[in-house]
């Protein structure tokens, strides 16, 4: 129940940010439909306060977020004196139905978070950079901008670019607004960030479907399709990978282009009278845009401005149109300057690009992809059956919408192509790249499909004018609605099946580590947790101390060599020494210092397969090694240190296990069944480099008919405790 109090909750306090800049904002042709800009507004305006925080010397959201919602406050107060309050709750009570389906989308959103944990957390089906936005919200939330200190300055692990510190990185180079809404946020909600990131991202969707509909009302689409519409958006799987991978910059991104597109070509309709009304929400959308995806900025205006350019071009209108430009550079050029680092950053953000090939290999969608009918929840095309026919159908209804629309509205007809030729071709040139250079392409080319998905939902869904019951097509629209919703629906279900399993989860063991920032015997520490999930979240509860990695785990977290005073080992293999030279943390997590004279390090070596995990209500991490598996020890000591090994571990038949040192056996231990811990004797471990062997005695082949790797011993935690020397 705790997710649904706070995501309904997080959503009502966002709205009501953006309530009073919304009624101000609102042109006043379209001013009795304020609430459809009030999602957006509240994203601007808390993004604005965190950016000036930021720029003080307040540390952080902590110390200003209550006295910041005196903000929205004063300008609810005056949109209500300037719309007058029966005129603003008849606008609530005509959007009425969008709401309802907002609501249904968010529970269903919801619902996946709240069966995969008891407590409030974060999870992801893949991708770590919810890890990486928590962090950015730890950095707004508890720190200063002057603030150097721990991990926060330390520049020769996060220098990226021009900058050479973690604040600056945040400011210049990384996603701002997702950080910055999660900050403000928490600091509101009493929460901490890796409790909110993934509540708040599956709210971003609900948030951007008022934005949908307003666009397909824009396309003179009846009130039902755009109700229609905006449920599809909620529930597609475009939408779902991004709030399953945590994904909430794209999803600001797509909510900027759907405003930033609607508003500047209504100001181009209402350019006799009253084009100048809509820098407002222009401004609005520019601001997110800035804030989220400021690289994007260079292309977010393409589909509106070819689809006013035709249409002027075609009138003749190349006065007026460069005064439509000027409508729209004015709130562009003024929130550029406002947010001038993000502007600034926008030349190094493409070298990145250029530098590193980041992401995955997403698959291609085809046509009916495009409305959200993919196979599965990595986007698979149904294939060369299925595929192809529903692909044929999807493009056949499109084209002959557009055929039928030509012969009385040209212009409706020009604004659709406007809106889905140049980001497909963009989309389809990008996977070609992917495909031809063997990179991950594909990736940036669902981001690029991704944010501009509001817009290309509703112009590929023409059609949907066939719905008036007096169309004799009606009963074809109505036959495509059921078969693209139950489609939908369809891959919405797997994903929210992964999603409950939660593949990565941040588990309470983890949140743990931040007790160490109030150590003053642990000045900096070594990231030795093998994992990228648990990595990314042990740098993020651990901001307040030095850091060092020895490999490349993100942005702004470079590999700089083993040289803290403390080894933090995280996952099944941990170090024991005498005294209190090492700490445990709890059973991940442990810390062991590095100047002492028993120090070791211990790592998997060759002969294993990958981790493995069951989760539920509560998880289990283990790891299978072939027949032999490998373990290998770093002794710096000049003298050689007495170790014992303890293993939680199992196997499929019980059997001995053999324990030999650099290639000579030194004794035999009971492996059985059930998990149990066992222990060797006192092993002799020479200075240097050695390798310790678990052999499976007898082995014959797999044991089990369902896996047939090779299987040895099952390893659920590995604890290397050296002895004190007699």
């Amino acid at each position: 129940m705790i997710y649904f109090w706070v995501s309904f909750g997080l959503a009502l306090h966002l709205l009501f940010w953006g309530a009073g800049l919304a009624m101000l904002c609102a042109p006043k042709r379209w001013g009795r439909f304020w609430p459809i800009w009030i999602a957006p507004a509240g994203v601007a305006l808390q993004s604005i306060v965190v950016w000036v925080g930021a720029h003080t010397t307040m540390a952080g959201t902590d110390v200003y977020a209550g006295w910041s919602e005196l903000l929205p406050l004063g300008l609810l107060i005056l949109g209500l004196r300037r719309r007058g309050w029966r005129e603003a709750l008849r606008g609530l009570t005509r959007t009425a139905g969008l709401w309802a389906v907002m609501a249904l989308v968010l529970t269903l959103l919801t619902l996946p978070l709240a069966y995969s944990s008891n407590l409030l957390t974060t999870s992801s089906i893949g991708s770590c950079d919810a890890a990486d936005y928590a962090a950015g919200a730890r950095v707004f939330q508890e720190f200063s901008s002057t603030d150097r200190t721990g991990f926060m300055g330390q520049t020769e692990v996060v220098q990226v670019g021009s900058t050479d510190n973690f604040f600056e990185f945040w400011l210049r180079l990384n996603h701002f607004t997702p950080s910055a809404l999660i900050a403000l946020n928490s600091t509101v909600f009493g929460l901490q960030p890796y409790q909110a990131t993934g509540v708040l991202t599956v709210m971003l969707v609900v948030l951007v479907l008022p934005l949908v509909f307003w666009v397909a009302r824009t396309l003179n689409l009846s009130s039902l399709a755009s109700l229609w519409l905006a449920f599809i958006y909620g529930v597609s799987p475009i939408s779902w990978y991004a709030a399953a991978h945590v994904a909430p910059a794209q999803l600001l991104a797509a909510m900027g282009i759907a405003l930033v597109t609607s508003a500047a070509v209504m100001a181009w309709r209402d350019r006799k009278y009253r084009a100048w009304s809509y820098t407002g929400l222009l401004g609005i959308g520019f601001v997110i845009l800035w804030g989220s995806y400021n690289f994007i900025v260079v292309v977010c205006l393409i589909p509106a401005v070819g689809c006013v350019g035709g249409w002027a071009l075609a009138r003749g209108e190349i006065a007026a149109f460069f005064r439509w430009l000027g409508c729209l550079a004015t709130p562009l050029v003024l929130s550029g300057l406002f947010f001038y680092e993000r502007v600034a950053g926008v030349a190094e953000r493409f070298l990145l690009f250029q530098q590193t090939d980041f992401g995955w290999t997403i698959a291609a969608l085809w046509p009916e992809g495009w409305l959200g009918m993919v196979a599965n929840t990595g986007l698979e095309p149904w294939g060369m059956g299925w595929g192809v026919l529903m692909s044929v159908v999807i493009l056949g209804l499109w084209f002959t919408a557009l055929f039928r629309m030509f012969t009385h509205n040209g212009k409706a007809v020009w604004r659709i192509i406007a809106f889905t030729c140049p980001v497909l071709v963009g989309y389809g040139y990008l996977e070609f790249q992917g495909w031809r250079h063997d990179d991950n392409s594909s990736y940036d080319a669902y981001k690029l499909f991704a944010v501009f998905h509001p817009v290309l939902l509703v112009a590929l869904c023409p059609w949907l004018v066939w719905l008036r019951r007096d169309c004799r097509w009606h009963l074809i629209c109505v036959g495509a609605m059921v078969i693209i919703t139950a489609g939908n629906l369809y891959t919405m279900r797997a994903f929210a099946d992964r999603m409950s399993r939660g593949l990565l989860v941040v588990e309470s063991n983890l949140p743990e580590l931040q007790v160490l920032e109030s150590y003053a015997q642990v000045d900096s520490v070594n990231l030795m947790v093998p994992q990228l999930w648990e990595r990314l979240w042990s740098n993020s509860f651990l901001l307040r101390k030095k850091q060092f990695l020895d490999v490349s785990t993100y942005e702004g977290r470079l590999p700089t060599g083993l040289h803290g005073e403390w080894d933090l080992n995280g996952g099944l293999m941990q170090i024991k020494l005498p005294g209190e030279d090492s700490i445990k943390i709890n059973n991940r997590y442990s810390i062991v210092r590095t100047g002492s004279p028993w120090f070791i390090r211990a790592t998997f070596d060759e002969g294993w397969h990958k981790p493995e995990l069951w989760r539920a209500r509560k998880t289990r991490y283990w790891r299978w090694s072939f027949p032999v598996g490998w373990l290998a020890i770093e002794n710096p000591q000049e003298r050689p240190l007495s170790v014992v090994l303890h293993l939680e571990c199992r196997n499929l038949e019980a059997r001995d296990l053999e324990i030999w040192v650099d290639q000579e056996h030194q004794q035999n231990l009971h492996l059985g069944t059930d998990i149990a811990t066992i222990s060797t004797r006192p092993l002799l471990i020479g200075p240097g480099r050695s390798k310790i062997a678990l052999k499976v005695g007898a082995f014959t082949g797999p044991t089990n008919g369902s896996d047939q790797r090779l299987l040895g011993v099952a390893v659920y935690a590995i604890t290397v405790e050296v002895l004190p020397d007699i």
